[in-house]
Order: C-alpha cells, then structure tokens, then sequence
C-alpha cells in the first residue's frame, strides 16, 4: 500500500469510529504532551507535518522567537482513541525542522538510542509502574483525598479506601485495557489518596509514550468525577511520594530473546546475565546524571530520602547501588530475575528523556564491560554515613541542584541530548533550582518571623 492509501484508510476507520479531531502531539521537557486538533477531513495533511509550533513558546523547547517552526510528524503505530471522548485521537510525533529531524525533540533523543541499541542487535523493553495521587478541592483552597476513610497511617493495599476510589479507577483501567495496555493490578499505594497501576511492558517508545498518555487520560477522567489525578512526586513532607519505577530488560531484535534471563552466567546469583550486570554498572556510573532526568523536580528529592513517612519508610532509595530484592538501592532486581529496576525515577519525569539516558549508560557499560561490583541484599537504610562512605557507595544527588551539576559534568549527558537540548535542560533547571531557593516558605516565616 502507498502511504496515500495507508493515511485515506486510516482517515475512513477514525471517521468510522466517530472520531471528529486528530491531536498532532508532542511534549515538552516536562514530558507533557502539547499540540493542535486538526479535522480529521485534514488527517492527510496533518500526517504530512502540516501542524507548526513555535518552540520558544514552550518549556525547554530550544528555539529564539526568530526561529522556523518545527513540525509534529505523527507516528501512527502510537494512535490513541481517547477513551473519554472518543471524538479525539491522539498521535505522538517526532518534531522536525526544515524538513528534518529536530535535534532537540524529547522523542527523537529517545528514537537516536534506541538506534544505538539496535546497531548492537539489541532491543530496549520498559515497563513504567504508574504511582500517582487521586484529589479533591476543599473549600479552603486546599485539597483532600476523595474518601475521608481515607486517613491510616499505613494505608497501603487497603481495599475498603480503594472502592471508595473505583468509580475513577474503574473508568481508568477499562480505558487502559481498551488501548491493549493489559492491565494486571493495581492497588491504593502507601500514601493517602495515592494509587498504582501496573500493565504489560512494551518497547521503551511504546512506554514512553503510554506513560505521557496516561498522565494526560487520568486526569481528564478524573475530571469527569470532580477530583484531579497528580503527579507531583511528593505532595505530604510525611507520606511516601510517587515513583515511576522503570523495570527494563534487552532483548535480541530479531529474535526476542530476553538477553537479561541468564543462561549460566549469573555472576552474582541475584538472577541475571552478564550482560545485564554490565548494563548496571554502566546505569550506576553515571547515576547522579540520570538522577536529574529522572527525578527531574525540586520536589522530587524530598522522596529520595530514608525517613520522611509515617508509615515507617519511604521504600525510595538514597544509594547509587544495586542488590536483588532490595528495595534501598537505586537498581532492584527483583525476585523472579531476567529485569533490573530503576527505583529512583518518579511519575513527574520526561520518560523519554529519561529512559533515553539511562539506555545510553547501560549500554556503554556493556561496551566497556563495566563491574558493578558485589550486590547489596540488605537494608541500606541501616547503615551510616560513614559506613557507606568505607564501603566506597555513593549517594544519589541529594537535592535538584547538585542533580543538575552533576548532569552538566557528565560528558554522557552532553552527547545524548545534542548541545541544544543540553543547554536547555541546564538552564531550566538551574532557573528552576534559584526559584526554589530564593522563595520564601511558610516554614520560615512560621519560624523565624518573631524568633529574634
């Protein structure tokens, strides 16, 4: 079939469907998807790039007001019927510029590694688990789980509080399994108001792509019950915050072969291959990097840390380490083997970019053969500064700031992003980090206004 034939087919089954508008998305370096509605009598032009952005108009897009337009190229194989109204239908796309790829773009620095990965033979598998927080406005500005049960100090995997959230929770995952994610659990989470989904892995576009989808489809949902869905990493100082651990594995491209099941070469007993103890390694190497990628806030390094719940922990790792079923370290393996995960992404990054970095590092730790040294199965919690500082581990960047620096000093980092972006994300965030820092909170006034 011609891609003439291929886009009238496609435009003839949405019309069918009901559908009225084609979103021609992209994101922005938060991972937020943006974009036009366009006609679906347009469908064919649309598919063509014909939808313009201005990038300076957005966060971290790298373009002066002076600049061409960049284009959304939609990618078809991501096509979404909203589920909510199903007169829309989004696209993800890949911007280009002057008619070619726009160095820059979140999704094409995701597309260029995971070429790098196929030169090796190798394809990039992801699952995203998805933690996130269910509310409500109150009268007073503030904001509420929606069940006022919904007050325990260890909540987690309660199902009397999770009914009483089924009505948006229903809708969702019949919406997730509409869209063929397969949906296998989910739970109300350690926090109050806090849920997780967990679907079938996919490849990392794929994921990437549900995970901006999904942000995006359970607040519209939850909208509709009159509560809104966040993702801010951390909004209680003492409840546990919302991860988005990403659980990864290679696989032979051509044929499947899930390359992290080992086959004899489990150097550490901890249930995976060589290759993926190298992948480790190189994730470890460039860890403090990743970490600004990945935990891309102010607020995100308020989760990162070893007290800070009532429920007794707040099961976010601190540690550039790794260790099978240990829920401490930055890199978990857990129990049934053939995966690593990474426990130190949350729900508020840019998957793209995230998971981009961190392939980029994996890779290069097989390239080079790299050791990640002796698992940790115990607590990490337990020990003290000083002990981990004798047995050679280093902490996770402790705040957005030293995230950030250490990003800038990681040649890594540089070479994945392209200049443009790289400069881009440094300056955001940097911005991002004085803001914090020069903005006077409630917790000072309260205590310092009549202290002297």
């Amino acid at each position: 079939m011609t891609e003439l034939t291929n886009t009238q087919a496609l435009k003839e089954k949405l019309t069918e469907e009901g559908v009225k508008y084609a979103i021609a998305s992209y994101v922005d370096i938060h991972g937020v998807t943006k974009g036009k509605f366009v006609p679906v009598a347009h469908l064919g032009q649309m598919m063509e790039g014909s939808e313009l952005y201005t990038g300076a108009a957005l966060d971290g897009v790298p373009q002066d007001i002076s600049d061409d337009e960049v284009a959304s190229m939609p990618d078809a194989d991501g096509l979404a019927i909203c589920p909510w109204n199903r007169q829309l239908a989004w696209f993800p796309g890949n911007l280009f510029l002057n008619g070619a790829p726009f160095e820059a773009c979140s999704r094409n620095i995701l597309r260029r590694q995971l070429s790098a990965a196929a030169d090796m033979g190798y394809r990039f598998n992801l699952g995203i688990e998805t933690e996130f927080f269910l509310f409500r406005d109150t009268e007073d500005g503030g904001f509420a789980p929606l069940s006022d049960r919904d007050n325990l100090g260890k909540p987690c995997y309660d199902p009397r509080t999770l009914m009483d959230n089924l009505p948006i929770m229903d809708e969702l995952v019949d919406a997730m399994n509409e869209l063929g994610w397969d949906v296998y659990s989910f739970d109300h989470e350690d926090a109050n108001g806090q849920f997780e989904t967990d679907f079938k892995y996919a490849d990392a576009l794929t994921m990437s792509d549900r995970l901006v989808f999904f942000r995006m489809m359970a607040n519209e949902i939850a909208r509709k019950h009159g509560a809104f869905a966040s993702f801010m990493p951390k909004p209680f100082a003492d409840r546990t915050g919302s991860g988005a651990h990403y659980n990864m594995s290679l696989a032979d491209l051509k044929t499947g072969e899930n390359l992290f099941e080992p086959k004899g070469d489990d150097l550490h007993n901890c249930g995976i291959s060589k290759i993926a103890y190298h992948f480790t390694a190189g994730v470890l190497k460039h860890g403090a990097a990743i970490s600004a990628v990945i935990a891309p806030t102010v607020n995100s390094y308020k989760r990162l840390v070893r007290q800070g719940s009532m429920s007794g922990s707040t099961w976010a790792p601190v540690f550039m380490c790794y260790g099978s079923n240990n829920r401490t370290n930055m890199i978990r393996i857990p129990g049934m083997g053939g995966r690593i995960e990474c426990r130190a992404a949350d729900i508020a990054c840019n998957p793209y970019l995230g998971s981009a970095l961190i392939l980029a590092a994996g890779l290069e730790g097989i390239r080079e053969g790299l050791d990640a040294g002796a698992p940790h199965h115990e607590n990490m919690y337990n020990y003290s500064d000083a002990e981990i500082a004798e047995q050679g581990i280093e902490y996770l960047p402790r705040n957005l700031g030293e995230a950030v620096e250490a990003f800038e000093a990681d040649p890594l980092a540089k070479e994945v992003f392209g200049e443009a972006m790289f400069n881009s994300f440094i300056d955001f965030k940097k911005g991002e980090w004085e803001s914090y820092q020069n903005h006077v909170s409630s917790w000072e006034v309260d205590r310092y206004l009549k202290m002297f």
